[in-house]
């Protein structure tokens, strides 16, 4: 992080920003801008176990994967298809994924923490290469011209088995830490309490990355769903009965498609490959989802400015989760008397 950090500021313009940020506050009184730089040391501590069984079809050289994990947008499923095909050395085109369910994945560890796509990763090349030790003394008679679905008949005709389960164990990998940083820059209506994030930049730690795209896509998920959490999705209970009344859309918000940062930067760390993760990579699924507290950083910065304005001596907000257009409107310091109609 001590090199990370600098080097961060520099790249987003951090300083410079500061000062812009401060002049256009200094000129709008109702209009503010805030920006809030967030940084991450994230665990991670791969436990349990999780079962995956890879089966060759010998008609046309198929590969379909049945594992213990639950596929659910994080692109589990396609790092997966992208490790086997690796390990076998086939097109990805062959590798097609089963559902999953307790029986082919008997035993697993839950899917959750960001434990699952690497440790399943591990437990299917384990499979694969069971497979490729088998496919071995075919692959030598047949000579390095055959064609996959010409080494899966034969090995068909042979009687080899081409089905294989194997698993990842507690222990195969270390521990890791996952390192981030965030840098949110927001712009608050005083009057109304609602915002527009403008810009945000992120710079996440991923090792050396099994699969840029899906990494990027969960960096993007991550840190969006979190933003919810700091500033919109206001849970309120019937002190009475204890009934949630904010239970729809009317008055529960997820983030919708305009809370999505105008301009959003994702840059995964380069040349920093990982000793203990599976194929030198880290986990990207929640670690930066921590980085979204950038944006309440944002949001006591531009309420400072707004409270400076309203005469209000300089003193730490508390904001929580989520800090929602009310309680914006409410820590302004805005006074009818500040208001008048002409």
């Amino acid at each position: 992080m001590g090199e990370l950090l600098p080097r961060f500021l520099q790249s987003t313009e951090y300083r410079q920003r500061r000062k812009d940020i401060a002049a256009f506050n200094a000129r709008n009184r109702w209009i503010k801008r805030g920006l809030g730089l967030a940084i991450m040391e994230y665990p991670v501590n791969l436990v349990g176990q999780y079962a995956a069984t890879v089966a060759i079809y010998h008609v046309d050289g198929t590969v379909v994967i049945a594992h213990g994990g639950i596929e659910m947008g994080q692109g589990m499923n396609t790092k997966i298809a992208q490790v086997a095909a690796h390990t076998l050395g086939i097109p990805l085109s062959f590798v097609k994924l089963e559902y999953s369910d307790t029986i082919n994945g008997a035993n697993s560890e839950v899917t959750g923490g960001s434990l699952g796509s690497e440790s399943l990763c591990f437990a299917v090349r384990k499979a694969c290469e069971v497979l490729n030790t088998r496919l071995q003394p075919v692959k030598e008679a047949l000579g390095k011209n055959a064609t996959w679905q010409r080494i899966v008949a034969e090995a068909w005709t042979r009687l080899i088995n081409l089905i294989a389960s194997e698993y990842y164990k507690q222990g195969d990998m270390r521990n890791y830490l996952v390192y981030g940083l965030g840098l949110t820059e927001i712009e608050l209506d005083i009057l109304t309490g609602n915002h527009l994030i403008k810009r945000v930049d992120l710079l996440e730690d991923a090792g050396e990355s099994l699969s840029p795209y899906i990494d990027i896509g969960q960096v993007e998920g991550a840190f969006v769903m979190l933003l919810g959490y700091w500033l919109t999705e206001h849970l309120i209970y019937d002190r009475q009965t204890g009934r949630l009344v904010t239970n729809r859309t009317w008055t529960y918000k997820p983030p919708g498609a305009k809370d999505i940062p105008i301009d959003f930067r994702i840059e995964l760390l380069q040349k920093n490959p990982n000793p203990a993760g599976f194929m030198r990579s880290k986990t990207t699924g929640e670690p930066p989802a921590c980085l979204a507290v950038s944006s309440i950083f944002a949001v006591q910065h531009a309420l400072q400015s707004a409270r400076q304005d309203a005469g209000i001596a300089h003193e730490w907000v508390r904001l929580g989760a989520p800090t929602t257009p009310e309680t914006i409107v409410l820590n302004s310091g805005t006074q009818l008397s500040m208001l008048s109609l002409e």
